[in-house]
């Protein structure tokens, strides 16, 4: 088994954060894992994506050309990002803000919506908690969700535990999307 995934973004979308949660969740179910990421000097605003690779055996390399899975969270991440898509991949994109959809049709394409999920549940902080979702749920690997809640812990400072029960239920609707 081995999940080659970027998530990409504008700073701020929350994107490190779930390629960290993501890489913890990994390493709590023994697998191999690498997490790079790769940000402007913007701590808002500028683009940022995170490369997660999760395997059985050992990754030769943290850089990739193309991708089993691709996340996109805004146009110019979907321009750049979509073509490189492995054919039979996956691509999942969030719909606010495309103007240009990809029409590829030899991988699988699911458009959310990711902010009209968030106000469904409540709270638009948990934005990118429901894209995790819906990553989680179109991954072929699936990770033990008692190990996200792990890697949630380990990546959120002890003073915003208070929120995970809401990050858990934005998670489950951001599966529902898929």
């Amino acid at each position: 088994m081995k999940e080659e995934i970027i998530i990409a973004g504008f700073g701020g979308q929350g994107v490190l954060s779930m390629g960290k949660i993501l890489a913890y969740s990994g390493l709590m179910d023994d697998k191999e894992v690498t997490w790079m990421p790769s940000y402007g000097p913007e701590q808002r605003g500028g683009t940022a994506n995170v490369t997660v690779i999760l395997a059985d055996s050992k990754i030769s390399s943290p850089i990739l050309d193309q991708y089993d899975i691709v996340v996109a969270l805004n146009q110019q991440s979907l321009d750049k990002f979509a073509p490189k898509v492995k054919p039979g991949g996956t691509l999942i994109f969030d719909t606010n803000g495309i103007h240009n959809r990809p029409n590829r049709e030899d991988i699988k394409i699911y458009p959310i919506d990711a902010m009209e999920a968030t106000l469904e549940i409540g709270n638009s902080k948990a934005y990118n908690m429901v894209v995790m979702g819906a990553l989680l749920q179109a991954m072929d690997y699936k990770l033990p969700m008692e190990n996200v809640i792990k890697g949630l812990k380990k990546s959120l400072p002890e003073r915003h535990h208070k929120l995970i029960p809401l990050n858990e239920k934005a998670i489950e609707k951001g599966a529902s999307l898929i």
